[in-house]
């Protein structure tokens, strides 16, 4: 098995959405925001190879929607998924499988393509991967986060046949974390978790001995591994804290790899109790855990 990093664009979101609770005049310090407020952050995707199969866990943006869309998200960066592919010696047509964490359109825009005037599934070798609890969630949105769920990422993918879901299967790994095994590989399995958005899966990849979690919006950055650092789009705050406490407690004890989607910086980092309770221990690219 190998383990690639798959960056694509950064974007733009206002930092006190990010943020939550905490002030600006703490996190500024940590992701410095532009005169409009605006912080920087990654969507940096995770590739898996291991014999014919191919997984790519989340896709980035896309490049589909309207430049009115994309002026709201300062598109920013020099690599794109298909570039990222292609330093890697891939194109989107080797893909088995699309992970989908969850169906926000910073995390499966670029599942659809647009030719001409047609909307088709970008990587059409692939299954794509989601859950019926999210799926639903996605197609039937609450009114304040629907903004999130475009329905033009979504409802191709199921109208061209390459959807499946993951099944849930009630396998607890504590009180407050559910955990599901995964038909894709043996090597992969899912958290499932609810405060930021229902049945978001955090993809758990047993490589080289060792745990790697993909974190999507569980934590999106090192600096949200502190217990206040709460996202404003989370849908249910409270549940999030929580989840928070629970998979820090176990990723600490059994020595996970946390792997992040969104920070501008860190790709990967492990964990260490402090005075001040968990925070990061060490951080590090995943090329150099991959050595």
């Amino acid at each position: 098995m190998k383990l690639y990093t798959v960056e694509t664009e950064y974007f733009k979101l206002d930092g006190g959405a990010m943020f939550g609770v905490v002030p600006k005049v703490i996190w500024n310090k940590l992701n410095p925001a532009d005169e409009n407020n605006l912080c920087s952050w990654a969507m940096r995707c995770l590739l898996i190879e291991d014999g014919n199969q191919l997984i790519l866990i989340d896709n980035g943006v896309g490049n589909k929607q309207s430049e009115k869309f994309f002026s709201h998200y300062h598109l920013h960066g020099e690599h794109t998924l298909n570039s990222s592919l292609k330093k890697l010696g891939f194109s989107k047509d080797d893909i088995t499988d699309v992970i989908l964490t969850h169906l926000h359109f910073d995390h499966c825009g670029g599942s659809i393509d647009k030719v001409g005037d047609k909307l088709v599934p970008a990587f059409k070798n692939a299954t794509y991967w989601s859950n019926e609890a999210h799926w639903q969630w996605a197609v039937h949105p609450n009114d304040r986060e629907k903004a999130s769920f475009l329905k033009e990422n979504i409802l191709p993918i199921q109208e061209s046949g390459q959807l499946k879901f993951v099944q849930r299967n009630g396998v607890m790994a504590n009180e407050r974390l559910e955990k599901v095994v995964s038909e894709i590989h043996p090597n992969i399995s899912f958290r499932l978790v609810n405060g930021h958005t229902e049945a978001m899966m955090l993809p758990q990849i047993e490589y080289k001995g060792k745990t790697i979690v993909y974190m999507a919006d569980l934590l999106p950055s090192v600096y949200h591994i502190p217990m206040p650092y709460i996202m404003g789009y989370d849908m249910f705050p409270m549940t999030t804290l929580q989840e928070k406490k629970y998979f820090l407690h176990e990723a600490i004890t059994e020595n996970y790899i946390l792997f992040f989607e969104h920070d501008p910086v860190n790709e990967c980092c492990t964990l260490q109790q402090t005075e001040k309770g968990i925070r990061e221990k060490g951080v590090f690219s995943l090329q150099e855990l991959a050595n």
